[in-house]
């Protein structure tokens, strides 16, 4: 098959996943969509994407499948700690002015960050006044989010991330062990919202004052980057706060002027005001 046919193909199964079932994936970046659908019609087994298309028209039961390739569900509790710290240290002495607060973790995946921050809030003395917002296109990782369970081979490294990020307890205080697994307490997600929420097509999610969205901007191209961006500075409460991932950045964003640099070498933000 030529590049030039496949390209075609691949642009008609996005329109026809939009048309069919409101996901929209027809800004993220093309080499990785690209890469992510060849991935899945290998696995699972369709011949082309034109087959692939027509399946997913007439076979809902497709679609949660195809999600999983095409919504990246890799992260770990705490990781990258030292943007926890900076939170921590630098977030939480602002946040503990407000009676009341907002934190939404766009793009939650499994929940593994929502669970640190809930951890790191309880911690702080801030985990009772305030709502938790986890959101995700991909209601597969939601509903793992909800469960919080997560298998034990993964607690060595989530636990180490947890200690360097100025944890203040032990991790194994916030779960038990059964079948190989930890199970997250349920306490845990008795002040968490789920909710589906696309950053394509979905519009301002309340006013928040910390916003984390890390490792995701980078499957967006340029002017979807620039959509999430806005959707986010008008979604933050004023001298709200934005947490985005290592390998991202507002420096060419047109929304840049809207915000300020708070600790530049995490990535965190502060909304800046007209």
């Amino acid at each position: 098959m030529s590049d030039a046919i496949e390209d075609i193909e691949i642009r008609l199964l996005l329109e026809a996943l939009h048309q069919r079932y409101h996901y929209d994936f027809r800004s993220y970046a093309r080499a990785s969509i690209k890469r992510r659908l060849r991935q899945a019609r290998e696995e699972l087994g369709f011949a082309n994407f034109s087959s692939m298309q027509e399946r997913l028209l007439y076979d809902a039961s497709l679609l949660p499948r195809l999600l999983r390739y095409l919504t990246v569900q890799v992260s770990e509790m705490f990781r990258d700690p030292s943007y926890f710290r900076a939170i921590r240290e630098k977030v939480v002495p602002h946040l503990r002015t407000y009676p009341s607060l907002k934190l939404w973790i766009a793009g939650c995946s499994a929940g593994e960050e929502l669970y640190s921050f809930v951890i790191l809030f309880r911690e702080e003395g801030l985990e009772e006044r305030t709502l938790f917002y986890a959101t995700d296109i991909n209601p597969d990782a939601l509903d793992r989010a909800e469960s919080g369970i997560y298998s034990l081979d993964r607690i060595k490294s989530f636990t180490e991330n947890h200690r360097m990020s100025g944890g203040k307890s032990s991790l194994s205080d916030y779960y038990s062990s059964a079948y190989g697994n930890a199970i997250f307490d349920k306490s845990l997600r008795k002040r968490v919202v789920f909710s589906d929420h696309s950053l394509v097509t979905d519009a301002v999610f309340g006013e928040m004052n910390l916003i984390s969205c890390r490792n995701v901007l980078i499957y967006f191209d340029r002017d979807l980057q620039d959509r999430a961006l806005g959707l986010f500075r008008d979604s933050l409460a004023r001298q709200g706060f934005l947490g985005l991932g290592a390998k991202e950045s507002l420096r060419f964003s047109c929304h840049a002027e809207g915000f300020g640099e708070f600790v530049r070498e995490e990535k965190l933000y502060q909304r800046r005001e007209p």
